[in-house]
């Protein structure tokens, strides 16, 4: 890890009973948390992270269930996967390093967890930047043919345990590798030394569970937070931009834009050229589009 990200500080802040939650701290100026997801770490910042840090303080976190953090048990209704307890973990982490607000950056399921933690915690939160995704609720109410297919592994991790457990401690590198290598661009965009971190923290203790866990509660608890805040009135009101692959699955099943504005009154955003994985695909994009929607002003903290 340090040779992805030299001179950055390990840290780890108990975020919750028992739970603990790695992180790297690097750079100086406004803090921006960086949130990654499945089957990653915060390895996938390391192309990005460089130009970043001159402006900003740095925060890449591993969520719970993922990389270096905590993999609870999950309670019987998944409760503890939660994205609003994930969301609270980013925010008792981002407290503890002195941070009331910032700004988020997040990728996939971390980008899931900075939706609901800009819902719960609106005061914390300055800009977000979302990955490719569209909201959760939208792509299970929209779930064809093409994108179970596609994304196989969200029907598969939401079996009950042990099973999907099973299959994936079997061989967690092969499980990596089929997941980020079936995408459209293959396994060339990955570095070697970020694929070793993707795969180690795959082999983990209690990986497979908390992974099954995240997806678990995204198909449960987390539809019934999001079909409240929709029976409630109540929108995302904190400026966002969303960003896609134009080769990616998001884009073709879904509508992002379409779909975040649905849900949120100041975005904005458009596909790149690239699939799922941008911040490896393509970098020096990404940071051309997000670095003057950040501003190097940034959240005050």
């Amino acid at each position: 890890m340090t040779e992805l990200f030299p001179g950055f500080e390990r840290i780890g802040v108990e975020v919750d009973e028992g739970v603990r939650i790695d992180a790297l701290v690097g750079g100086t100026g406004a803090p921006l948390l960086l949130l990654a997801g499945h089957p990653q770490t915060r390895a996938i910042w390391h192309k990005v992270a460089p130009v970043l840090a001159r402006t900003h303080r740095l925060v890449l976190a591993d969520l719970r269930g993922y990389g270096d953090s905590s993999k609870p048990a999950g309670l019987p209704d998944h409760s503890n996967y939660s994205k609003r307890v994930m969301a609270r973990d980013q925010v008792r982490l981002m407290q503890a390093l002195g941070f009331e607000r910032f700004d988020v950056l997040a990728h996939d399921r971390g980008a899931r967890v900075a939706h609901r933690l800009a819902m719960d915690h609106p005061q914390r939160v300055g800009r977000l930047v979302l990955l490719d995704i569209a909201p959760t609720l939208a792509m299970y109410e929209q779930t064809s043919r093409a994108f179970a297919t596609a994304y196989w592994h969200w029907f598969l991790l939401i079996q009950p345990a042990p099973l999907p457990e099973r299959l994936i401690e079997a061989d967690p590198a092969a499980y990596v590798r089929e997941v980020i290598g079936r995408r459209s661009a293959g396994l060339a965009p990955f570095s070697a030394p970020a694929l070793a971190e993707y795969e180690r923290c795959m082999a983990l203790p209690g990986a497979a569970h908390g992974i099954c866990e995240d997806y678990r509660a995204a198909a449960g608890i987390d539809l019934e937070h999001d079909r409240a805040d929709l029976d409630a009135g109540r929108l995302l009101h904190t400026p966002t931009l969303v960003l896609w692959g134009a080769q990616g699955v998001v884009n073709t099943c879904f509508k992002p834009l379409e779909e975040w504005r649905r849900i949120a009154t100041d975005v904005s955003g458009e596909a790149l050229p690239c699939g799922h994985y941008i911040a490896e695909e393509a970098p020096a994009l990404l940071l051309e589009r997000i670095q003057p929607f950040l501003g190097t002003e940034g959240a005050q903290p």
